[in-house]
């Protein structure tokens, strides 16, 4: 049954922000005193020196319904192993190790193992094709990928392919394979985790290559406290919660908020490897009784569209929700309170910051639906104009992190400097927005090129590059379609080469194509054949004009030379 009732009363934002210091954060996720961090040890050894060993820091049901249980002390001795193995392997603090698995216990192992000899953790979503693989391992020149064998054959055509260890090992088909089972059997490293300086690395991210190709972003320790932060004022995770975020932890808000961040509080966290469906995330909370929900818009439509959460309320144990990815909208808002029986926070944050704008569930101040909501307490946002000048209240702008009033502030640039996104002390987001009277912020808009397909934000330069690979491809053009469950679908519009005519067979050739070379959410759900692109005179692509048509269609039907996805794709 819903626990809302029971919520005791809240602290105030401001008084919460007059008592604030990032020391004091800093200093509940180190008990050694000496400033410096491990991500281990803050994640788990601090837990076992508090008397919770046996307090369980991970429940996963795999795709079979199968429940496994991983608690502190367990998670202690298997990481020890495997941090063992990679120290008699030769890796070593700042080496990046990389993990594609799906939401297992191994993968939480791989990811405290790396952090115990004081390597970064380097994600790999399990839907990536080769190309985007290839990018990201080369980049960051990774010195270890962990993998299985439902992922295995990926990186089999990589130029560059670090060794891989698979659960399986040899079984997998490639013979050179290191062999997980063994490498869990491995003697326990004697070593303790090194203590590194706050502004040392323990991720390395990649930006979703919303503008050009993924750029690198390296997250330093100090982000700790940023990550404890959200946790415990935004989602306002408990001790005794059963939490569940849905985000997959190939993605920042599932690596930071689904693994460090519970992790860091020392409450349960929840995987379910099994794809998303309505009634098997009704199943999975009520076999778990989950408290505590994150997820992005795109889910909670697909729960609402399904009508199997109308009568839910009262079955469920859920306290509070939350909600990432883009905005949540105001018709899901009511109905979230209405059929789940907790309320729902939007929240906001981009890879380099975490999440920075937020409806706090733990802080009391003024909620308003369809509202960004307040800085995170250690971040101070502007609205900046044209000349990067601060706006005030009513309006619009970019918003921007303000990087010398903002101690909970952690991204000090791209990795291998891709992009300078920052003026005048200023972060720049390249998000818009409008400041309120109260303080809170409003999206008023975004730069119009991205993508924001189910929560994830793609840029159409991967998609376009992509599809050009095509031999029968001469142009291609990529915009976002609106759509009712995922905000937005991608459209390309392609112009064929000579020789080529439109057809669905061809045009489900080219959606295959950008599913397995570039990823499995950022395939494009219509392909249009066109005889021509709108350009500017400079020859530039002019996309509104296609988003004007894209969005056109969507209120009728699709054009003769106009193809969708099969059923079983959308």
């Amino acid at each position: 049954m819903s626990t809302t009732s029971s919520r005791p009363s809240l602290p105030s934002y401001q008084s919460y922000l007059g008592d604030f210091s990032i020391d004091d954060v800093l200093a509940r996720l180190s008990d050694q005193g000496d400033g410096k961090l491990n991500a281990f040890d803050a994640c788990c050894g601090r837990h076992l020196r508090a008397g919770k060993a046996d307090e369980l820091a991970l429940i996963q049901e795999d795709a079979q319904g199968h429940v496994h249980h991983l608690s502190f002390a367990q998670l202690d001795e298997q990481s020890a192993r495997l941090a063992g193995w990679f120290e008699s392997r030769g890796l070593k603090e700042g080496d990046r190790i990389a993990c594609m698995l799906p939401r297992s216990p191994e993968l939480m192992v791989a990811v405290l193992a790396t952090w115990r000899i004081g390597a970064v953790y380097q994600p790999l979503f399990t839907a990536f094709g080769s190309d985007a693989i290839d990018y990201r391992l080369a980049r960051a020149e990774t010195a270890l990928v962990i993998t299985d064998a439902a992922n295995r054959a990926k990186f089999a055509g990589i130029e560059r392919c670090p060794p891989v260890l698979a659960l399986g090992g040899g079984d997998t088909g490639y013979p050179d394979d290191l062999e997980w089972a063994k490498a869990l059997a491995h003697a326990p490293s004697s070593q303790p985790p090194p203590r590194l300086s706050p502004e040392a690395p323990f991720l390395q991210m990649f930006t979703s290559g919303t503008v050009g190709k993924p750029k690198g972003v390296a997250v330093p320790l100090f982000a700790l406290a940023a990550f404890a932060l959200y946790m415990e004022l935004a989602i306002d995770l408990r001790e005794g919660d059963r939490f569940w975020n849905m985000a997959d932890p190939g993605w920042a808000y599932g690596l930071y908020y689904a693994i460090t961040g519970p992790l860091l509080l020392g409450v349960t966290t929840h995987f379910c490897e099994a794809g998303f469906s309505a009634q098997g995330a009704l199943d999975f909370m009520q076999r778990h009784g989950i408290t505590n929900f994150a997820a992005a818009p795109t889910a909670y439509r697909l729960m609402k569209a399904s009508g199997l959460f109308d009568d839910a309320g009262e079955r469920l144990s859920l306290r509070v929700a939350s909600s990432a990815g883009e905005p949540l909208n105001t018709e899901v808002v009511g109905w979230v309170e209405l059929a789940l029986g907790c309320p729902v926070m939007d929240h906001y944050g981009q890879t380099e910051t975490g999440m920075t704008c937020c409806n706090h569930h733990a802080l009391e101040h003024h909620k308003e639906v369809g509202a960004m909501g307040l800085p995170l307490p250690g971040y101070r946002l502007a609205v900046l104009d044209t000349e990067f000048n601060e706006l005030p209240p009513g309006e619009s702008g970019v918003l921007a992190v303000d990087v010398k009033r903002s101690p909970a502030y952690f991204f000090q640039g791209y990795t291998w400097q891709e992009k300078h996104p920052f003026v005048n002390d200023y972060y720049l987001t390249g998000d818009v927005v409008m400041q309120q009277a109260d303080g809170s912020f409003q999206f008023a808009g975004r730069d119009d090129d991205i993508i924001t397909t189910a929560g994830y934000r793609v840029g159409p330069a991967d998609v376009e590059n992509t599809v050009l690979t095509h031999p029968a491809v001469a142009e291609s053009a990529a915009v976002g379609q609106p759509d009712a469950i995922r905000g937005e679908i991608i459209k390309s519009f392609v112009v064929l080469r000579d020789g080529h005519a439109p057809s669905k067979a061809l045009a489900e050739e080219i959606r295959q194509r950008v599913r397995e070379r570039l990823s499995s959410h950022a395939f494009p759900r219509v392909v249009e054949f066109v005889d021509e692109l709108p350009k500017t005179p400079s020859g530039k692509i002019q996309r509104f004009k296609l988003r004007t048509q894209a969005a056109g269609e969507h209120q009728h039907a699709l054009g003769e030379r106009a193809y969708g996805a099969s059923p079983d794709q959308a």
